[in-house]
């Protein structure tokens, strides 16, 4: 699914005006089938105003403290296609590593979808049913209009639904005394 991104910004003498309009195409992986990752918009240092409206450096996936990420996050259906056979590892997690920077860091490899981050995340479920799990095993179901926000808690996400799960997403760089 492509999202269209509209971008305003300020001209010389600082008129509100429309600096881009486009299509974005998800980020999409070998190693996660299905998942999708729509990286909108973001900067690593706040931002000040009047501005020309151009992308800010946003590095990494997650942003350091101080920094902000907005985009689309897709989960498939569990039990979806799974990794493809005969898949190169080594070139996936490359892949990984290149389009979404930084993530793989914060994945836990004892329980797999596990993580936690130093950020304040807000989301929003556009469509389907997302799953919520916390590191004590608790589970919550996230409808269509369903708002979170996540306060840099260990988690990760499932979709038990028959259709792929879509959220907006905002990541919020925060000082977390057990994330680095």
């Amino acid at each position: 699914m492509d999202i269209r991104r509209v971008v305003t910004g300020h001209d010389k003498d600082g008129k509100a005006i429309v600096v881009d309009d486009q299509m974005v195409a998800p980020v999409v992986l070998t190693l996660v089938p299905g998942n999708e990752f729509h990286r909108l918009w973001g900067a690593d240092s706040v931002r000040s105003f009047p501005d020309d409206g151009s992308k800010p450096e946003a590095r990494e996936y997650f942003p350091p403290l101080g920094g902000f990420r907005f985009g689309f996050f897709t989960i498939p259906p569990d039990g979806g296609a799974g990794a493809p056979a005969g898949l190169d590892i080594e070139a996936a997690l490359a892949e990984f590593e290149e389009q979404l920077p930084g993530m793989g860091r914060y994945l836990d490899t004892e329980e797999p979808g596990m993580h936690t981050t130093a950020t304040v995340d807000y989301g929003v479920v556009v469509s389907g049913q997302a799953i919520l799990e916390l590191d004590d095993g608790v589970k919550v179901t996230l409808n269509a209009g369903d708002a979170y926000i996540q306060n840099g808690t260990r988690h990760r996400w499932s979709n038990t639904g028959d259709v792929p799960a879509v959220m907006a997403i905002t990541l919020i760089g925060a000082h977390h005394d057990k994330v680095e």
